[in-house]
């Protein structure tokens, strides 16, 4: 049985959408499990978008992940997935109890929503389908928007190409005293032409681009194989976005990346981006709202966490003019940026997120956001380079946003960035073009789990950035990712590194920490 949106969304007009989606139910129709399964959950379980009064919860059953055919080894049949949520591990507490239907529609994955949960506290949760029973997972709701919050703590992380290297990282962070996990992009890389870097042998059915669902289902299977990103799922509530590679490097819109191959044709690739997506959905703790419908997908979002911050998860992908001057490398002399109609938003995101930034009454606002916003010149002398793909190519957006923050006195905007494979700091200003511009947010840019390899700490690169740069307060390539504490009075980041990554069990460190004041835009080193 193949399942259209129309069909989903007419399901759930009678009430039935929750079952045939995997969503929270109690079905009054039972599917057994194969008498055979093996192991059902062997990526794991997840959890993520906190509200006060619930999380999405998510497996997916698969005892053979890596199966050529993408469907996990499952058959084609429905199978109940039921879970429980507890406020002790050991399950003596059971707060919740329901059931979701796995369909071979959506890979067999679920994504029960759980509500009626009370605000701003821990619980247990798993899943069994047939006799076998999950790991156990462990979330956290959001305190009530308005509640005063005293700290919250939290880290963000991106880049994780499996053939890069180890997710070695994953294993500190699981460990770290954190309310949150927030993912960035690239979360999969699309193809194998990121450099072998680990010993491990990559199986047949992963070495060409992943094109179709069934290739795009492997490549998330193969991440989440990996232990340590278990024990990350599995530790913390997650917020996910994507970045170009969960589709193709550099796509835009309808607009697809780099390379010369088929799916250049628009028809092809808005099927392969709709295959895409729906892998991203089946493989992620995301709600119903975040059902792809085809080639598109609503991932800007907003999350509140009392009156201490509210995470603005924007997307960088799907609405954006295709890049200025080629694609998107750093080129000199392109005009085309200031071109006032190109986009990175789309404008009805655009006036969204301004409209959100004027009227929070969150002390912090923190936009997760997929590409460098702060202005980045890669020559140090006169002359401007600046990279097309990043915010730098999109100047009338970024100056619409930045200006918003100026003009309605947006207290504490911060944000947050993957993609760049480096840590970074820089102060954002409201118009670059003006050198007496007013500083009016911080950026805090975060390296890779994996991708590029090891790594180094200080580079060329890095010393012709900085130069280039003045509002550039520090930059670093080693591998990791990035913890923030924040209370009402400081902002705290700290950049957790490993030394290398083409081999496991690296340790961890703070190679630097920089703070932001309350009321204060710009960072200083702590």
């Amino acid at each position: 049985m193949t399942l259209s949106r129309r069909h989903l969304l007419r399901a759930g007009a009678t009430g039935s959408v929750a079952a045939l989606v995997g969503v929270s139910a109690v079905s009054s129709a039972r599917f057994p499990a194969p008498r055979r399964l093996g192991d059902p959950f062997s990526l794991g379980v997840a959890s993520g978008e906190p509200t006060p009064d619930g999380v999405v919860l998510w497996t997916r059953l698969a005892p053979d992940p890596l199966a050529p055919d993408g469907y996990g080894g499952m058959s084609i049949s429905p199978v109940t997935v039921d879970y429980e949520v507890a406020e002790d591990e050991r399950f003596s507490r059971v707060v919740a109890r329901g059931s979701a239907v796995a369909t071979r529609d959506l890979g067999h994955s679920v994504h029960p929503e759980v509500g009626g949960l009370a605000p701003d506290r821990w619980y247990f949760y798993r899943f069994r389908a047939g006799s076998a029973i999950s790991p156990t997972g462990r979330t956290r709701t959001a305190p009530a928007p308005d509640r005063p919050v005293d700290r919250l703590r939290f880290a963000f992380a991106s880049c994780q190409s499996w053939s890069s290297g180890y997710y070695t990282a994953y294993e500190h962070l699981s460990a770290e005293d954190l309310d949150l996990v927030v993912h960035l992009g690239d979360y999969i890389y699309e193809t194998s032409w990121v450099l072998a870097r680990r010993s491990a042998t990559v199986p047949p059915q992963l070495t060409d681009e992943a094109v179709d669902l069934a290739g795009y289902r492997l490549r998330y299977a193969q991440a989440k194989s990996e232990a340590p990103l278990q024990a990350a799922h599995a530790a913390f509530p997650w917020l996910v976005t994507l970045d170009d590679h969960e589709v193709d490097n550099n796509w835009a819109a309808d607009h697809p990346g780099l390379g010369f191959d088929v799916y250049r044709i628009p028809a092809l690739f808005r099927r392969r981006k709709a295959a895409a997506l729906q892998a991203m959905y089946e493989h992620q703790p995301m709600r119903l709202a975040q059902l792809p419908a085809g080639p598109s997908m609503h991932l800007h979002r907003r999350y509140r966490f009392g009156d201490l911050a509210e995470f603005t998860m924007i997307d960088t992908r799907q609405y954006r003019t295709v890049q200025a001057c080629g694609d998107g490398n750093a080129v000199a002399d392109c005009a085309e940026r200031y071109v006032t109609d190109r986009t990175i938003l789309g404008a009805p995101q655009r006036d969204w997120l301004v409209g959100g930034l004027a009227t929070s009454t969150a002390r912090w606002q923190v936009l997760g956001n997929q590409v460098a916003m702060a202005q980045s010149d890669y020559d140090p002398g006169p002359e401007l380079r600046l990279a097309t793909d990043s915010w730098d190519g999109y100047i009338a957006d970024r100056n619409t946003v930045l200006g918003a923050a100026a003009d309605h006195d947006v207290r504490n905007l911060v944000v947050i960035t993957g993609d760049r494979h480096e840590n970074l700091v820089a102060d954002l200003r409201r118009d670059y073009r003006d050198p007496e511009s007013p500083v009016v947010a911080t950026e805090f840019v975060g390296t890779s789990i994996s991708t590029g390899g090891d790594g180094a700490d200080d580079t060329g690169l890095g010393r012709a950035l900085l130069d280039a740069n003045p509002d550039m307060k520090f930059h670093n390539r080693q591998r990791g990712y990035v913890r923030v504490a924040l209370d009402h009075q400081m902002w705290r980041t700290d950049f957790r590194v490993v030394p290398y990554v083409r081999t496991p069990g690296a340790p961890i460190s703070t190679r630097a920490s920089y703070v932001v004041r309350d009321g204060v835009p710009g960072a200083v080193p702590d």
